[in-house]
This record gives C-alpha cells, sequence and structure tokens, in this order.
C-alpha cells in the first residue's frame, strides 16, 4: 500500500509539472505574437513621422525614402532577434523537459560565473558574467492613451450681480479669493493623433466672497438672503461655499511624441494647449467668519448655515497655457441663492497648476 501511495504521488507530481511546462511554452508562443504587432505599431509612428517632416519641408524626398527604409529595417531587426530570445528560451525548456528551478512563468535567470578563491564572490565579479531577466515585473503598456494630473488652481474670487458690472459687485476684489484641488484623468480622443484629448475628474472648490462696507450676509425671515451693516466695526467679514464638482473639457494642443522599442508616450512638457469644459457638482456647506472687537475683547464668530445658498452646482471653465502652469477662469450658471430677488453668480480667476 505505502509503495503504491508513493507511486501514485510521484505520477500526479509528474503530471502537474508537465502542465506548467506546457503553460510556460504558451505563454512564450503567446509572446512571439506581441512581439510583431509592437514592432508594426512602432514602424507606422515613425513612418508618419517621417511623413509629417516631409510634408512641412524639413526634408527632401530622397531623405525621407532613406529614413522610411532605415527604420523599416530596424524594426525587422528587433523581431528577429525578439522572436530569437523566446525560441531560445522555448528551446531550453523543451530539451530539459522543464525541469529548471531558475525558469518559471514569472523568473527567467541565467547565472554563468568563473570564479576562484573566497566564497565572497568579488573573483566572480572580475572574471565571470552574470543575467539575470526577471519577467515577474510588468511589461510596460505599449500604447499609453489615458494619463492622470493632480490638479490645483488659487486667484481672485467674485459675485456678477444681476443688471450690475463687476465693479459695482458688493465683494472686495482684491479680498475676495479662491482655492480648488483635485484629480483628472486625462484621454486622447483618436487613436494616431493626440491633438484632442478628453479630460474628466472630481474637484474640491473653496470660494470665498468678502462684503465691502462693513456688511455682512443675513438669512431673513422669508427665505432670503441679504447684505446688511453690521453693529460694530468688522475686522474681517468673510462668507465660503465649499463644492465637490465633477469637471470635464476638452483639451486642444499639440504633443511630443516619444518612441522605444517597448513604449509609445505622448509628452506634453513645454507645449500650448486650451481647454474648453463644465462642471457640476453638490454644495458640501457654506459659512462666515466675522472678526471684531466688542468692548475691548476681540471676539471671531464662525456661523455655520445654508444662508439660503443654492444645493446644486454648475457653470463653465476654461483654461489655457504652456506645460503645466494654467490661466484659468470658471463662471456658475446657477445662482448663489435661492429664489433671489437679485441673482448673483460666482466668477473665478486665476492660475492653474496640472501636476
Amino acid at each position: 500500500m505505502y509503495l503504491i501511495v508513493m507511486l501514485t504521488l510521484f505520477m500526479v507530481h509528474n503530471s502537474v509539472a508537465q502542465e506548467d511546462y506546457q503553460k510556460t511554452v504558451n505563454i512564450l508562443k503567446e509572446q512571439k505574437l506581441s512581439v510583431t504587432r509592437q514592432e508594426k505599431e512602432a514602424l507606422k509612428f515613425e513612418i508618419a513621422a517621417i511623413s509629417k517632416r516631409l510634408e512641412k519641408g524639413e526634408i527632401t524626398q530622397e531623405a525621407a525614402d532613406t529614413l522610411k527604409m532605415e527604420a523599416a529595417e530596424k524594426r525587422a531587426l528587433n523581431i528577429e532577434d525578439r522572436i530569437a530570445i523566446i525560441d531560445n528560451k522555448i528551446a531550453l525548456l523543451e530539451r530539459n523537459n522543464g525541469e529548471i528551478k531558475e525558469l518559471d512563468t514569472l523568473n527567467y535567470k541565467f547565472a554563468f560565473q568563473i570564479g576562484f578563491g573566497d566564497d565572497d564572490g568579488d573573483d566572480a565579479k572580475l572574471f565571470g558574467i552574470r543575467l539575470n531577466e526577471n519577467q515577474n515585473r510588468r511589461e510596460p503598456m505599449y500604447d499609453r492613451r489615458t494619463y492622470s494630473d493632480l490638479v490645483v488652481a488659487v486667484g481672485l474670487n467674485n459675485a456678477i450681480v444681476e443688471g450690475q458690472s463687476l465693479n459695482d459687485s458688493p465683494y472686495k476684489i482684491g479680498g475676495s479669493r479662491f482655492f480648488e484641488m483635485g484629480w483628472q484623468w486625462r484621454t486622447r480622443v483618436f487613436k494616431n493623433t493626440n491633438f484632442l484629448r478628453f479630460n474628466y475628474g472630481f474637484s474640491f472648490q473653496f470660494n470665498g466672497l468678502k462684503p465691502k462696507d462693513n456688511q455682512y450676509l443675513v438669512s431673513l425671515e422669508n427665505g432670503q438672503s441679504e447684505l446688511q451693516e453690521f453693529d460694530y466695526e468688522l475686522d474681517k467679514s468673510k462668507f465660503r461655499m465649499d463644492n465637490l464638482v465633477f469637471p470635464i473639457h476638452f483639451e486642444f494642443g499639440p504633443s511630443k511624441l516619444k518612441t522605444t522599442d517597448n513604449t509609445m508616450r505622448y509628452s506634453l512638457k513645454n507645449q500650448f494647449r486650451v481647454g474648453i469644459g463644465s462642471y457640476g457638482g453638490f454644495n458640501l456647506g457654506t459659512r462666515q467668519k466675522l472678526k471684531y472687537n466688542l468692548d475691548g475683547d476681540n471676539v471671531k464668530d464662525k456661523l455655520k448655515r445654508s444662508y439660503n445658498t443654492n444645493d446644486l452646482i454648475y457653470g463653465l471653465s476654461a483654461y489655457a497655457g504652456v506645460d503645466g502652469v494654467l490661466f484659468y477662469v470658471k463662471y456658475d450658471l446657477n445662482p448663489i441663492f435661492k429664489d433671489a430677488v437679485v441673482e448673483q453668480r460666482n466668477i473665478s480667476l486665476g492660475l492653474r497648476f496640472d501636476l
């Protein structure tokens, strides 16, 4: 019985090992197919870049034909060499029936050492060669269409009052500011060009307004909110709205194509770009801060109320600039206060940084 059990376990072990070995061979054969596809894609973009240079008059037709021929020869050699490497791996596996401890689906390692003397490996460093290839690393995505950025914006904030110009705003232009921070994704719209991109994400907006003439915001019994003069001399009067919004933009602008044997990337470094879009979201909260002196004591009031502000936020936004430094403007289409007799809409102007 003991002998039968041992023989059974041995046969099961060999069967599992054979399956693993065959799985490894199949993966390597699939890699051979992807090599040709990658190199052909890279050649296509190189040919397109050469054709653009020819259209712009940067090179002659003869030079363009020569560059195209050189690119085709390079890619053909790349295919030949990369497939030869994979064929050698397959041959090594088949010759040893998959029984190589250093070689499996995730880790491939050759070690050739010629050394003498101590066992610390110093002689091996002088007289030997060691080649390590770790296949556990993810193969880089050849064509990456989506990128992401941290978005930070800061600048001046104010409100446009219905029937009045911005100069007549009841809020201080220099003292009213906004801050925005969020995350965005940029996806290339067309497959073979990066001139148009679709940007989307989320942002937290903090829009501050500082009333003029010693005024502060008051909620009335009829549901209205209006500015009234404060009873004491105010050192500070500030009203702030905190929003969560989801911006979407169509972004236009050139980019630089960078290709290697394994990757193709579009870079916006030092490139001019313009974005036009909109946003929509929710009002997370409103608050008012008052600072004043009362009988020799410094008083700070922090009031968190709804002030009859709109719960839904939506508007238009645009930006333009070079690299990650952009001129930025946004305008709320929704009025700040619900059912207001005179509607006010928030407007912001500043700088945006895509990090």
